[in-house]
């Protein structure tokens, strides 16, 4: 115990980045929930320092450390056979093949689990926003009201947003994982909405960045009333950051390092919203043939 003790004390006075990256891995099993405390280092303004060192907030649990480590192991199992296997456990011949794919459908609250959602009240603002499942259990139902009363706190200039953001893929041992959806070229949705415009957000963490996650956005415009309808998105249509991106024959390189997906609402309209959400799923439509949505030049055109 005292060895673990003066290895939490070097390593929370190495900073909070070192902090991150050393305990994480190594006692992050062997740690309670309060672990999170340690990494944060926000704190309320006016609000008074605490006197007991952060490690003295940590509740140690070797029994659950015991089973995180046999679910992990489990998970690293599964991984191992899906690799071995096929991508996603599939036969290789299948999944080049494979035209559709469901991505998320809501039937329950496990479902939900999968999603997280913020607002602008984490700068100040007075958004609100929920999610739950809808009538019968056969949707998410994101709603909630939107405000774009800026915070009084001399420097935001602009609020009102609201947000639903999928968890991140991880794969055992808190490894990152990444979404593979290069042998698609389409988002496809089925929702219902009240008229209201949203973004669908694509964040990716592609091989040529120099930043963490580069977010592709579209707008998703829904028509309100009481009919589904069926959204197709070609990711072509993504917008695409000024840098231009790197491609292969047909898809964009970064379609294999999607780190998650999310919707955004900030049409500057104060006022109630909802959107319910059937499934978000994925399409190779063979009709679809085009390559760029916007217009394209030479880098270096001749004179």
């Amino acid at each position: 115990m005292a060895l673990t003790v003066t290895f939490l004390n070097s390593a929370y006075l190495h900073g909070r980045c070192c902090r991150h990256k050393v305990l994480h891995p190594l006692l992050g099993p062997l740690l309670s929930d309060s672990v999170s405390k340690l990494y944060s280092s926000y704190r309320r303004p006016g609000s008074q320092p605490e006197k007991k060192p952060s490690w003295q907030n940590i509740d140690f649990s070797f029994k659950k450390g015991i089973d995180v480590l046999k679910t992990q192991l489990s998970m690293l199992k599964k991984e191992t056979k899906d690799y071995l296997i096929g991508p996603g456990g599939h036969p290789f011949s299948q999944y080049l093949l494979e035209q559709t794919r469901v991505l998320w459908e809501f039937r329950s609250q496990e479902d939900l689990n999968k999603w997280v959602i913020s607002s602008d009240v984490e700068i100040g603002g007075k958004s609100e926003v929920h999610l739950k499942l809808g009538r019968n259990n056969q949707a998410a139902l994101l709603y909630g009201t939107l405000n774009t009363e800026v915070p009084r706190d001399g420097e935001t200039k602009y609020s009102g947003y609201c947000s639903m953001r999928a968890k991140p893929p991880v794969g055992s041992f808190a490894r990152k994982k990444y979404y593979d959806w290069s042998n698609f070229n389409s988002l496809y949705l089925r929702v219902r909405g009240d008229g209201r415009p949203w973004m669908v957000n694509i964040y990716t963490d592609p091989y040529f960045s120099h930043q963490k996650d580069d977010l592709y956005n579209y707008f998703m415009f829904t028509r309100g009333g009481p009919y589904w309808e069926e959204i197709k998105i070609p990711f072509s249509k993504f917008f695409l950051s000024s840098r231009g991106r790197v491609q292969d024959d047909q898809h964009p390189i970064w379609l294999d390092k999607i780190s998650t997906l999310g919707f955004t609402i900030g049409d500057k309209v104060d006022g109630p919203f909802q959107l319910e959400i059937d499934f978000i799923g994925l399409l190779n439509d063979r009709a679809h043939t085009e390559e760029f949505a916007y217009e394209t030049y030479e880098k270096n055109p001749r004179a």
